[in-house]
């Protein structure tokens, strides 16, 4: 670049003393303007003259005034220390109101079906000017790369055990059941555990290959396994699916309440003792003091704290 050579020796605290100088046409107003005794200004102009190779100001009567070159330095001496304050500015704080941020989230479909409407709502509420992409939590996505290369901002799931590389935020936990078709011969007689492990379960796909789900780890770590007969990458659509069979849907109570009311189903205890399911957002260091960034984990923390009387969250 032809002048980086001159640039590696403009600092912002140069452009502040330049346009201050010229603005007040006074070094030791500027010096009061500025907090700094008047020698500290007097050096610094003269840098400045250096580089410019011109005066900058000049005295005219009992007074001072700018030179030609140094007029046209004030409105883009100016603008420049706008754009400074307004570049780091943006990254302190977040004006929900005013801002175009473009939001990206991945989320598990494996979540209580009102989260994510409610929290679209939201944030199209309080922020009505910015943009939201929702990306499922499939056996497709990387979401630790996705995260660290900023292609998703947060990912909304549940782990057993969350990456520690990343930021955890807990959002709730939920008490695993067994949904059932009302047809269901064990609404009738109940059943066993051996009764449970032989049943035709339904499972969403893991969502990277390898992967168990929470249900079959748990079991795995009992030395036990049950019958998936039907592996399924759209969890919204399993409920239905179990409303007109004899498949055995096991995951949160949560989730299976909000399709009692819709469709042939009841809730049934697993015979089983499950650890409760712990739903987390998980997020990159790359965000972490991000203003917009924090803006978006207080929201969902907060949709979450409002899903029903068994939501938890933590610290």
């Amino acid at each position: 670049m032809k002048d980086q050579g001159l640039l590696d020796k403009i600092d912002l605290h140069l452009i502040r003393v330049l346009n201050t100088v010229l603005t007040e046409r006074s070094v030791s107003k500027a010096a009061f303007r500025l907090g700094m005794h008047q020698p500290a200004v007097s050096a610094a102009l003269r840098r400045l003259r250096e580089l410019a190779g011109d005066p900058l100001l000049v005295r005219s009567g009992s007074g001072m005034v700018p030179t030609d070159a140094g007029l046209r330095m004030i409105a883009p001496s100016a603008h420049i220390l706008r754009d400074a304050e307004m570049l780091f500015s943006s990254a302190r704080s977040f004006d929900a109101a005013t801002s175009t941020e473009r939001f990206r989230l991945t989320a598990s479909d494996y979540l209580d079906p009102l989260f994510l409407p409610m929290l679209v709502s939201q944030i199209k509420m309080q922020a009505p000017h910015t943009r939201i992409d929702l990306r499922s939590l499939s056996n497709e996505a990387n979401y630790l790369t996705e995260l660290s290369e900023g292609r998703t901002d947060i990912v909304i799931g549940n782990w057993a055990s969350p990456p520690d590389e990343l930021h955890m935020g807990r959002l709730f936990d939920d008490e695993v059941v067994c949904l059932v078709s009302k047809d269901h011969p064990a609404n009738r007689r109940g059943w066993t555990l051996d009764d449970w492990l032989g049943a035709e379960h339904i499972a969403p796909t893991p969502t990277h290959p390898g992967a168990k789900g929470f249900i079959d780890e748990h079991l795995a770590s009992l030395g036990l396994g049950r019958q998936v007969v039907v592996r399924c990458p759209y969890f919204g659509l399993i409920p239905a699916m179990v409303a007109s069979s004899l498949l055995v849907l096991t995951t949160g109570r949560q989730y299976c309440e909000r399709f009692t009311a819709q469709l042939p189903v009841n809730i049934l205890p697993c015979p089983l003792s499950f650890p409760r399911m712990m739903y987390y957002q998980l997020w990159h260091e790359r965000t972490h003091a991000s203003a917009s960034g924090r803006w978006l984990r207080e929201r969902i923390k907060g949709v979450a704290q409002s899903l029903g009387p068994d939501t938890q969250t933590a610290p």
